[in-house]
């Protein structure tokens, strides 16, 4: 009897603690179900809420949307730029510039909206965040394709055709043909572009007198702008200052002091941004090549390449003294020669914090113009750092076609790595040669 009690105790223990076992297994499953709902809940609010607000927002009356971007078009010309402009606006730069009229909207208008909406006053064309006013037309807001003036691109200049580019959301790539040369460039890895370019030909009606740039910016596009439209009037206007009997000697001097006026013009902006330039100024069949920076110039004469500019760099030894010598210092670090652990070139416009060292006097060289100087190509240091001088001048060789040659040169450096901004320009000099 005492073995069969035993043996009962036995099994209502079992069954009690198979009871307690599955309660606890009931719990832990409640437990689980209501941590996933607690799980989905938190998870799931934050879309209700936002679908809630949607709803209620769109049982509210929409207000009207934001005004269009106005543009004036500008004067007709037979020259097109083509360029792939990418979706999107980054917006404008806010800048001062000169006064003009805008039909029937007043300066002061004008300059109340470019203020108000960070945009600026652009001579030719200008684009502005704000309402239109009555009777100026509306049109599309980035066109495709955008015709330069004829003469006077911006508007003040009136000594020729001049043209350049000033657009701060300017697209991936872009190609340009004119009369005796071409161009074509592509915006690196940065989310802007930053090199630029400046051309006047038929300078007071002489079609054998014209001005080429190239310029590379840095730290923004506010000096590249700021030269590409600046530059060739200030050389220009200099030039014609100097006397045809003291042209000797003096020429160069004007050239120099054309760089000069448009720094110290830059300067008094207090923008901190700078630019480098390689420029070429045609004139009574004489070259006149100058450079700040690293934009080199380079000329095929009989297929060989010979290099018009020399770069300005921390690491050329006369440079560095140079800088030694006005307080400042130079390194190197993985390779590159910097100064005051800053800039990898030593010469530019603009740089306003680095003005003491980096200084914007030009070198200058003069030639005259024979049946041997075929062309010139002047480029940014996009195409230099991966493309030697002798090979761009046998490519452009090899090219009946200028333009599918800068385009190849583009293509070539972008192939071999480069992530900067590349720009290339080439020049038929024999358009300009007087020798018959």
């Amino acid at each position: 009897m005492q073995a069969i009690f035993t043996l009962e105790q036995i099994n209502i223990k079992r069954t009690s603690r198979r009871k307690v076992e599955e309660e606890d297994l009931m719990m832990v499953e409640q437990l689980e179900c209501l941590w996933t709902l607690i799980y989905n809940f938190i998870h799931l609010f934050p879309v209700l809420r936002k679908a809630y607000l949607m709803a209620a927002l769109c049982s509210n009356t929409s207000p009207p949307p934001p005004p269009s971007l106005s543009w004036k078009r500008l004067a007709e010309s037979p020259i097109l730029v083509s360029k792939k402009a990418r979706d999107g606006s980054r917006g404008l730069r806010k800048e001062e510039s000169e006064t003009g009229s805008f039909q029937s909207v007043s300066v002061e208008v004008v300059a109340e909206k470019a203020e108000r909406f960070g945009g600026e006053k652009l001579k030719g064309g200008e684009c502005l965040f704000g309402a239109v006013a009555p009777g100026v037309k509306k049109l599309r807001k980035r066109p495709t394709k955008i015709v330069i003036p004829a003469s006077g691109g911006d508007g003040s200049l009136g000594i020729g055709e001049a043209f350049f580019r000033k657009d701060e959301d300017v697209g991936r790539e872009m190609e340009f043909e004119g009369s005796g040369y071409c161009l074509a460039s592509r915006r690196g890895t940065r989310h802007m572009m930053e090199d630029g370019y400046g051309v006047m030909t038929n300078i007071h009606g002489d079609s054998k007198q014209a001005f080429f740039g190239v310029f590379d910016g840095h730290g923004g596009r506010a000096a590249v702008d700021f030269v590409s439209q600046k530059l060739g009037n200030n050389i220009i206007t200099a030039v014609e200052e100097v006397k045809e009997r003291d042209e000797e000697g003096r020429l160069e001097s004007a050239i120099k002091a054309g760089y000069l006026i448009t720094d110290r013009e830059f300067l008094s902006k207090g923008v901190s941004s700078g630019a480098c330039a390689a420029t070429v100024l045609l004139k009574n069949g004489e070259l006149h090549v100058s450079n700040v920076g690293d934009c080199r110039v380079v000329m095929s004469r009989k297929g060989i390449a010979d290099a018009l500019t020399t770069d300005h760099r921390p690491g050329r030894e006369d440079e560095r003294i140079r800088i030694e010598n006005l307080g400042g210092y130079v390194n190197c670090h993985n390779g590159v020669w910097r100064v005051q652990d800053s800039l990898a070139i030593s010469r530019a416009i603009g740089d306003v914090n680095l003005k003491e060292w980096i200084i914007s006097e030009p070198e200058t060289r003069r030639l005259s113009l024979t049946q041997d100087c075929e062309f010139l190509i002047m480029a940014s240091d996009g195409l230099w750092d991966k493309v030697s001088n002798q090979e761009a001048v046998d490519i452009v060789m090899k090219k009946k076609n200028s333009m599918q040659s800068c385009k190849d040169l583009v293509e070539i450096s972008c192939n071999r790595g480069n992530r900067d901004d590349i720009t290339v320009m080439v020049v038929d000099l024999q358009t300009f040669c007087t020798i018959g």
